[in-house]
């Protein structure tokens, strides 16, 4: 499977690497069923933590047109308590290609993390644009809606590189900026909702169905503080199997 892997989701936010990237193949040539498994050493989306810093389970599955169509679900679970889901996701998309060098990729996402009542105030649905050049740099808008919210919907833009090196490697980075799903809070209450940024940078190792990562990531420090969400690990790790 091709992927599409904004900065939000690339490298260490591989979280959602394979919550979305693994179900979103670019290039569908023929119709059919994909998956993936994965193993990710904490939950990062765009640049806050959705769970500890604690080994998470992922699976994958999603059906390709050769129209460009796909949709696709995720489920994501703690490996110290499974069955018991963090994530759930499901997604639809539609591909084009623009050029010879040039494609694009609309799509629709809900997302809901049922792990505690912290974690729910990021349930929300998204719609994206991203344009992916040789399918080494994307370039991403999304309008994010919260689920039960009243006010106007966020916006968040991302910039992904991957490039390829030798022996099956390839370097990952990616910046994106964003509106924070939760206004900040301050003596006085809950103000609007602030802009932050994010990033990461990476190495990955590719060899057929499987796929290692490890990332350095940064967001701004006074995100984590008022939101009060759990503590970012510098570095994640992921190991996954499309199949």
């Amino acid at each position: 499977m091709r992927e599409v892997s904004p900065a939000r989701i690339g490298a260490g936010y591989i979280s959602l690497a394979i919550a979305t990237a693994l179900c979103a193949p670019l290039h569908a040539q023929s119709s059919g069923i994909n998956g993936a498994v994965g193993l990710s050493s904490q939950l990062v989306d765009r640049g806050i933590a959705i769970t500890p810093a604690t080994p998470t389970l992922q699976g994958a599955v999603s059906w390709t047109s050769p129209a460009g169509w796909s949709f696709g679900l995720l489920g994501s679970t703690e490996v110290r308590s499974p069955g018991h889901l963090v994530e759930a996701s499901a997604q639809a998309s539609r591909y084009w290609s623009l050029s010879s060098d040039w494609q694009m990729q609309a799509s629709v996402l809900y997302y809901s993390y049922p792990g505690n009542a912290r974690s729910r105030v990021f349930d929300r649905t998204e719609t994206s644009i991203n344009w992916i050049y040789r399918d080494i740099l994307t370039f991403g808008l999304s309008a994010i809606h919260l689920i039960g919210a009243s006010d106007q919907p966020r916006g968040a833009a991302d910039l992904d590189l991957r490039w390829p090196l030798p022996w099956h490697f390839s370097l990952s980075a990616g910046t994106g900026v964003a509106q924070s799903l939760i206004a900040p809070h301050s003596p006085y209450g809950y103000g609007h909702a602030s802009i932050y940024r994010y990033g990461h940078a990476g190495l990955a190792w590719d060899d057929g169905p499987w796929r290692i990562e490890l990332d350095r990531i940064t967001t701004d420090s006074e995100v984590r503080q008022q939101w009060g969400s759990p503590s970012i690990s510098p570095w994640v790790a992921t190991i996954s199997r499309s199949f």
